[in-house]
Formats: C-alpha cells, sequence, structure tokens
C-alpha cells in the first residue's frame, strides 16, 4: 500500500511540474505575441496623437491618420514608431513646412509633403494607408518617427 502511494504521489508531482511548465510557456507565449506588440503599438500611437494634437493653420483641416510599430524603413534590426496625419489644406507646401517646424519636440522632424493617394509611400517594409479618399490638389501628409522603451524594441518580432 506504502509503495502504490508513493507512485501516485511521484505521478502527482510530475503532472503539477507538467502543468507549472505549460502555464510558463503560455505565458512566455502570450508576453511576445500578444504584450508586446501592443505596448510598441501604444508607442506609435503616441506620435499619431502627438500629431492630431498640434494646431492647425487657418485653411487646413485633418482628414485621417495613422500609426504603425515594426520594421518600416531601412536595414538591419530595429523597431520603429510611426505616426502620420493627412491634412487638407489650401496653404502651398513651403507654408506647412515652416509652421510645422515649430513643432519638433524631439530629434525627428514633422516632414510635410503632398500626398497623391492613399498609400503612404515614406514607409519601405509595410504597407500603410490612409482609408479616407485623397484627392488632385491641397492634400498633405505630416508624420513623424518616435521611441519607446529599448527593452519593447529588442523583444518585438516585428522590429527583426
Amino acid at each position: 500500500m506504502g509503495v502504490v502511494m508513493l507512485c501516485g504521489s511521484i505521478i502527482f508531482q510530475k503532472r503539477n511540474i507538467l502543468i507549472v511548465i505549460i502555464f510558463i510557456v503560455v505565458i512566455s507565449i502570450s508576453v511576445f505575441v500578444v504584450i508586446i506588440p501592443l505596448a510598441n503599438n501604444h508607442y506609435a500611437k503616441q506620435v499619431e496623437k502627438e500629431l492630431r494634437k498640434t494646431p492647425l493653420t487657418e485653411k487646413t483641416k485633418i482628414i485621417d491618420s495613422v500609426s504603425r510599430a515594426g520594421k518600416l524603413v531601412g536595414n538591419g534590426n530595429g523597431m520603429q514608431y510611426f505616426g502620420a496625419i493627412l491634412l487638407k489644406s489650401k496653404l502651398s507646401l513651403n507654408n506647412l513646412e515652416d509652421y510645422y517646424s515649430a513643432y519638433q519636440k524631439n530629434e525627428w522632424p514633422y516632414v510635410v509633403e503632398p500626398q497623391k493617394n492613399q498609400i503612404i509611400e515614406v514607409v519601405e517594409h509595410s504597407m500603410i494607408s490612409f482609408s479616407e479618399k485623397v484627392g488632385d490638389n491641397g492634400y498633405y501628409i505630416v508624420y513623424s518617427w518616435g521611441d519607446g522603451p529599448d527593452l519593447l524594441e529588442e523583444l518585438d518580432f516585428r522590429g527583426h
């Protein structure tokens, strides 16, 4: 009877260890596949929000905005945080460039370029587009880059 109890106890312990290992694996996968990408998406969304809250000039309105985290331009590994707004404006490109240059808060400028269609062409390694239609004249993209915690940048599979 003692041998049977001892064998049952060993089987119970092995099963508990297996459950703990499965739990750790599931949590680890969740962190790498869900939580880290969501956190990095949040940092990209902050870039977009910063652009959206920049005061507009008269004769200008925001039509759409987007954000994305991942390896978006260039070579090698690295996470990038991108935000953009689509403007409809009666102002010239030079006037908009001058206006937005005053709002640069970090090393990444607010780049202003004419926007001819929905596709954002500055992004090389991902397809990003505005959901709103872009007309013939007077549409501009204003975009910027941001950053996030180094650890999240290194652990997100989209940056590699």
